[in-house]
């Protein structure tokens, strides 16, 4: 299913982003280039179309907001790539078996890159047109604002950094990753649900539960393949987080541990879904890809 998924909606979110970086024009080419390289060169394209399965629960999402959302989400996340692996950040040189943004162009061009592609983001929520009425665009733009600043993405990025080189309890790394990666994932979730004006607050809870449950995974199976997967199917540098002394739930917990905790998320997620009125085999089958896949 999920293959299927991938391809079908793959196709959607290209087509969607290519439309948005057509429309930039010609005023600074290798910005514009920059930003189609970080946006484009491959990517697993979880987020957006974690929007879209979460949209079709409902019979009255909008696919105009839908798109908006699955776009938005995806410029957020290559700008966060694209300056994670920066000489300051990560100092990486590969992404997804490619050179990073910064060695493919130069430093200073990645980070406009990524600053171009974050208001981008705000830009297509704020521009979605379609029928969802305004207070509800207005969320989801709230709802992006929210995953990708201080409270989401860029507090979680700021205490991973902090605490390299330190040792860490699991309360405090599943804080970390709650936030650097689950933010953008549960925010995902719930920016396809509000594509609809008929999902109910107690449904939306759900939702949110689901996503935190395989936002945390997806990081739990990111931990695991750092260590077991190689430089080739991840497609970046393997052994990345152990060179730079971040903690990891292997190094915290044992690569059996770590495991169990991903299966004991993944139940999680499954047991948030099972109270909705909805058909929710494909959110379900995203969740036994998150633990089950290989890069």
């Amino acid at each position: 299913m999920i293959t299927q998924w991938h391809q079908q909606y793959g196709e959607r979110i290209n087509a969607v982003l290519q439309q948005a970086l057509g429309r930039l024009g010609p005023l600074s080419p290798q910005l514009r280039d920059a930003m189609e390289y970080g946006l484009t060169q491959g990517g697993k394209r979880v987020r957006p179309m974690l929007v879209y399965a979460t949209a079709g629960l409902a019979e009255d999402a909008d696919p105009a907001a839908a798109d908006a959302a699955a776009a938005a989400i995806e410029c957020i996340h290559a700008y966060s790539l694209i300056h994670d692996d920066l000489p300051a950040m990560d100092n990486d040189d590969l992404r997804r078996g490619q050179p990073t943004v910064h060695k493919a162009f130069d430093e200073a061009t990645a980070i406009l890159a990524g600053d171009a592609l974050q208001t981008l983001a705000f830009e297509l929520l704020s521009d979605a047109g379609g029928r969802l009425p305004a207070e509800r665009r207005l969320q989801l733009v709230q709802e992006l604002a929210t995953a990708s600043g201080y409270g989401g993405m860029c507090g979680g990025q700021a205490l991973d950094i902090y605490h390299e080189g330190r040792q860490i309890e699991a309360a405090t790394l599943e804080t970390i990753h709650r936030h650097k990666t689950g933010a953008l994932i549960r925010a995902a979730v719930r920016m396809g649900a509000l594509c609809s004006v008929s999902v109910q607050p107690e449904e939306l809870d759900a939702l949110s539960r689901y996503a935190e449950a395989i936002g945390l995974a997806f990081q739990v199976q990111d931990d695991i393949l750092d260590i077991t997967a190689s430089t080739e199917t991840l497609g970046k540098t393997r052994g990345k987080d152990l060179e730079q002394q971040k903690s990891t739930y292997p190094a915290l917990l044992g690569l059996d541990g770590a495991r169990a905790l991903a299966d004991r998320l993944h139940n999680d997620a499954l047991a948030a879904l099972a109270g909705l009125s909805y058909n929710t085999d494909t959110l379900e089958a995203f969740a036994h890809y998150i633990v089950q896949r290989e890069y």
